[in-house]
């Protein structure tokens, strides 16, 4: 799938780009690329990417990105938006290496996709699902914007969901 119809979005400190095949396949087949911090990709990374045979509509306008330091050109981490929407409703996840966290990174991209993902017209809701046991994530969550509305049933998860 060629990414160029597909603009960037950008932040104060980020680029959230679309993943190219050959980013896709250098992620799934174990390679490295000279633009990727030396700790990318994590294993979510390695997760979503050998999904995307299976889900291409995940890399369309209103999906998965990667996330791009400005200051230093690196991939850093990625953000997605799991498409298409059902009964309105998207699901995000994100996730930043290491040697990256802790700068409101991963804040800043949820933000970002969150605002893009209501471009969208029949999206009315952003969800995403934090284990309960990493406060980390919840404060990411929440420094975007997302509020909990509480613990799933029977999952060791809380949702937080933002809507337009």
């Amino acid at each position: 799938m060629s990414s160029s119809f597909i603009p960037e979005l950008i932040t104060a400190r980020l680029a959230l780009r679309p993943w190219a095949d050959r980013e896709i396949g250098a992620v799934v087949g174990g390679a490295r690329l000279p633009d990727w911090a030396d700790d990318f990709p994590a294993a979510g990374d390695r997760v979503v990417a050998g999904l995307f045979g299976e889900h291409r509509e995940w890399l369309g306008g209103h999906g998965h990105r990667l996330v791009v330091e400005r200051g230093s050109g690196l991939v850093v981490g990625s953000v997605g938006l799991f498409w298409p929407p059902a009964d309105g409703v998207l699901e995000i996840g994100y996730g930043i290496v290491p040697s990256r966290r802790g700068r409101g990174y991963a804040s800043e991209a949820a933000r970002a996709l969150t605002a893009h993902a209501f471009t969208a017209p029949d999206v009315h809701t952003v969800r995403a699902e934090v284990e309960v046991s990493n406060p980390a994530s919840a404060r990411v969550l929440e420094k975007a914007g997302f509020r909990p509305l509480g613990q799933v049933t029977g999952q060791d998860t809380a949702s937080y969901p933002i809507t337009r």
